[in-house]
């Protein structure tokens, strides 16, 4: 077990229904599969980092209804830390409706946040105490943006390294992107942020770039199916992805990123921690569901050795 990690993020309960093809406005298909489970990208990353074998304090904010068992009952089967999970009265725990096509795998996803939409600042500065004892923190966009800043200021006051996954993507102020170590934009997110089409290596340089101008010191731009594109002050290049038949390629990016921290937290470089966190992605899309899909360190490792 490497060093410890802050995940601070959304959760909420996956709605999830598999349909031979997703309605137009105003059908009804007959779906074949419905599974309900927990979810949210924050969730999702915390639960992927702690079963690759990382040490792990999960922060999100739930309601007080039938939905917030779904997330401390996952908690507790996983032997997570849920000392930090807020709670309020006010609001509804977040969930997500999710059609899945299943001859093409794809989604269209609704999410309402609910709870973790709603974290103050006094419970963000509840948090200094486990800050001081993590290496990185992992968050998302998924909460209210007031709190990441929050969370991610005090990150910075305590020397923590802030990785930033920029999912659901919305603009981030300068003000965030100076205080973040790495960055990790799928490449439609990218593209949004920086304006600049990632189509290739060339562009995905520019793209970097733009990002470090920010002050943004390492920069990550996943590009599904071509691999993971990897810029450092010293050194940029592509990691291919693994080709593996993919089941349900919801959570992916969020698996990537919960290994990807689990790696790095335990002392692997960059490259190597996105290798790992691509063995851990190609595992997940190949079952169906987000949190539930995530492997386990022995998974991962056998994944690798197979693919070495």
């Amino acid at each position: 077990m490497g060093k410890k990690i802050t995940v601070f993020g959304s959760f909420v309960v996956d709605l999830m229904g598999r349909t031979p093809h997703l309605p137009v406005p105003g059908e009804t298909v007959k779906g074949s599969v419905f599974k309900m489970g927990p979810g949210g990208k924050g969730f999702n990353q915390g639960v992927a980092a702690h079963k690759a074998g990382a040490d792990v304090t999960m922060v999100t904010k739930l309601g007080t209804d039938a939905f917030a068992q779904v997330a401390l009952g996952a908690m507790r089967e996983l032997g997570m830390d849920e000392s930090r999970v807020f709670h309020t009265k006010d609001t509804e725990t977040g969930a997500a409706l999710i059609m899945v096509d299943e001859n093409s795998s794809q989604n269209e996803i609704v999410v309402i946040l609910g709870a973790c939409n709603t974290i103050t600042d006094e419970e963000v500065e509840s948090l200094q105490d486990v800050l001081k004892e993590s290496e990185y923190l992992l968050t998302q966009l998924e909460t209210n943006v007031s709190a990441v800043e929050r969370i991610v200021d005090l990150a910075a006051e305590n020397g923590v390294k802030i990785i930033l996954n920029t999912a659901p993507v919305q603009p981030i102020s300068d003000h965030i992107l100076s205080k973040v170590d790495l960055i990790t934009p799928n490449e439609v997110e990218a593209e949004i942020l920086t304006g600049i089409p990632v189509d290739g290596k060339e562009n995905a340089d520019k793209a970097a770039d733009w990002f470090f101008e920010k002050g943004v010191k390492n920069v990550l731009i996943t590009l599904g199916g071509r691999g993971v594109y990897i810029a450092t002050k010293e050194k940029r290049g592509i990691i291919p992805a693994y080709k593996v038949e993919a089941v349900d390629t919801t959570g992916a990016g969020d698996a990537f990123n919960g290994g990807l921290v689990a790696a790095l937290a335990e002392g692997k470089d960059l490259w190597e921690a996105a290798v790992f966190a691509n063995a851990l992605a190609a595992v997940s899309v190949q079952r169906i569901g987000t949190t539930p899909a995530m492997p386990t360190r022995e998974e991962i490792d056998s994944f690798l050795k197979e693919h070495q």
